[in-house]
């Protein structure tokens, strides 16, 4: 399956609350990010975040180094649609994240279900050396993947699943898992998803 196509797909003919990720208040990852007490200077990356209201969340709260990734074009552009005005103070990238070279430094990575679409082991390597490579020295990382009660599927995709020991045993020796807790996301179709969230320091 071509993986841009699919996304191009989902994002040109589905609107934000016709997909089971939308979550207009991004509570879990905005609290576990507050708690860092972060400067509002902090260069932030959001990963696959095309439909995620963190972004939005971050603006509202002042931060100003922003940078938006997502693979599909569609969403970036959706994206840039519901920010209005304050698009202009987001960098915004399309790539898969597997292809993404930068010589930015990022304090702060986030990526809530982007992860565990990684299923195949030498990309999930990949990735775990790209946020080690990217991150700064003293650079959190926020990673939120369905949980070993959640979803095995989504959007006709097959996904990785994870717990606490297993995202803990992914990154050991690169960067150490500060917390780690449940959240049970309500779709828009008043279904659950079991998700898992980790907040990791560059060791």
């Amino acid at each position: 399956m071509n993986t841009n196509l699919h996304w191009e797909n989902v994002f040109t003919n589905k609107a934000e609350n016709e997909v089971s990720w939308f979550q207009p208040n991004p509570k879990p990852s905005i609290d576990a990010f507050l708690s860092l007490n972060l400067p509002k200077s902090a260069t932030i990356i959001e990963v696959g975040g095309g439909d995620s209201y963190f972004i939005d969340a971050l603006l509202n709260l002042g931060y100003t180094n922003l940078t938006l990734l997502d693979i599909s074009a569609s969403a970036i552009e959706r994206a840039k649609k519901r920010l209005g005005d304050k698009a202009q103070s987001v960098t915004f990238i399309v790539t898969d994240i597997l292809d993404f070279k930068t010589d930015i430094k990022y304090d702060f990575w986030h990526d809530r279900a982007s992860f565990h679409f990684q299923t195949e082991k030498k990309a999930i390597s990949k990735y775990v050396d790209l946020v080690t490579s990217l991150l700064s020295s003293n650079g959190f990382m926020l990673l939120g993947t369905f949980s070993k009660e959640g979803p095995t599927k989504c959007s006709g995709l097959p996904i990785t699943q994870y717990d606490a020991l297993s995202l803990k045993e992914l990154f050991k020796n690169k960067l150490e898992q500060l917390d780690s807790f449940n959240h049970e996301h309500l779709t828009p179709f008043n279904t659950s998803q079991h998700f898992v969230f980790s907040l990791y320091s560059k060791l």
